[in-house]
């Protein structure tokens, strides 16, 4: 329940771009647009919201190294053709960015800050541009290495241990090895993914969660294999140990897109909620271990729900590897067939800064098809650290409206 001193946080909208893979369909779409283009879809379901009381735009990127740089938030604002008195801030919580916007705009509105505030984020893995140090002095004799900002550690800090800046692929390794997950069972959650992301698009599931990008002919999600079995996929090498578990199949896929959500009171006078912000949850562990970090924040966010896992109807888990999925799953003891019944990061993709108001957009709906009460949306990020959401269906039985 909600404290009478405070004011519910809802979901009002969602929308997001079809996610395009690296250097595919959306190669040549700026990651602004993106935003910009996820934001206008957003509000377009809120056709009675005067843009002048948007109180904020919070927008999670990852990168912030390239086209984004300038303050995406603010950039999409401007770009979107919303009043320029609107504003805008762009946060990096790396993977979890757009899940920590909501998480704070969803703060801001139940503390009586704002009473609406846009939320989400945007990425372009395949604009992300190649970096280079400044030399410790002028002129130096020597050649200078350009650095990729697509994924993972780069210009490393030589005073962190070296076992926190193991590529992502090698702590999830670790992972697999930790707790004893095959590559069979990765596979087969990766063919799991792919199945059920291609059947929600056939069932038009996300008809009214994706806006078209303008100048480009992309209808669905670009990274989506329908067809993919288990068979198919053991078939592939290992990426990252040769003789590990991991491969390009059974890992999300470097991605392009963006999301975005309308939050506001109760008070907001927006038409009929989609879900309230129940609980929040943060956490982290030692960096290589990031993987597993959701489980812990999935427990916060419960324990201030005021719920157990015994009361939750689906879960949005993002599918960074589904070795760290399957460990967050077996950890929670819930059934895995509630977990991403519409499909996952693996086939779906998973635009960084965007993933988070993406799982948060799907779990909302999910929850009102499946007339369930409570659901969990929850991400690990990079550096050891995850995420979680509660959110509320105000439609089903015994809800608090």
């Amino acid at each position: 329940m909600t404290s009478p001193h405070l004011r519910s946080a809802h979901l009002y909208a969602a929308a997001r771009t079809p996610f395009g893979r690296f250097n595919g369909a959306l190669a040549g779409v700026r990651p602004d647009d993106l935003a910009a283009t996820a934001l206008t879809g957003a509000l377009a379901q809120v056709p009675g919201l005067d843009p002048e009381r948007i109180a904020d735009v919070i927008w999670g990127n990852a990168n912030g190294a390239g086209e984004e740089n300038r303050n995406v938030g603010r950039m999409a604002v401007l770009l979107a053709g919303l009043p320029v008195s609107v504003p805008g801030t762009t946060i990096n919580r790396l993977c979890g960015s757009s899940l920590d916007a909501a998480m704070m705009a969803s703060r801001s509105i139940e503390c009586g800050d704002a009473d609406v505030v846009v939320a989400g984020g945007t990425e372009s893995m395949t604009r992300a541009p190649w970096v280079m140090p400044k030399p410790d002095r002028a002129f130096p004799a020597g050649g200078v290495e350009a650095v990729s900002t697509t994924l993972g550690w780069r210009l490393v800090n030589q005073a962190m241990p070296a076992e926190w800046t193991a590529s992502l692929g090698e702590c999830n390794e670790q992972l697999a090895t930790e707790f004893g997950i095959t590559r069979e069972r990765q596979d087969a959650f990766a063919a799991r993914s792919h199945a059920l992301a291609a059947a929600a698009w056939d069932d038009g599931f996300y008809d009214d969660l994706v806006v078209p990008v303008p100048g480009v002919e992309l209808a669905r999600d670009e990274s989506i294999r329908d067809g993919t079995t288990a068979d198919k996929l053991a078939g592939l090498k290992p990426a990252f140990r040769p003789d590990g578990s991991i491969t390009p199949g059974n890992a999300s896929p470097l991605n392009d897109g963006a999301a975005a959500l309308v939050l506001g009171s109760e008070l907001a006078d927006l038409g009929d909620p989609l879900a309230r912000i129940a609980g929040r949850g943060v956490a982290a562990l030692e960096p290589q271990r990031f993987g597993f970090a959701p489980v812990e924040a999935a427990e916060q966010a419960l324990r201030r729900a005021g719920i157990g896992w015994s009361d939750v109807g689906a879960v949005e888990l993002n599918e960074a590897f589904a070795v760290q999925s399957i460990a967050c799953v077996d950890a929670w003891g819930i059934d895995p067939e509630i977990v991403n019944t519409r499909g996952g990061a693996i086939s779906i993709g998973h635009p960084l800064g965007a993933s988070g108001a993406r799982i948060l957009a799907t779990l909302a709906h999910v929850l009102r098809e499946r007339g369930q009460r409570w659901g969990v949306a929850a991400i690990c990020i990079g550096v050891g650290q995850g995420l979680a959401v509660v959110l509320e269906n105000p439609h089903a039985d015994g809800a608090d409206r």
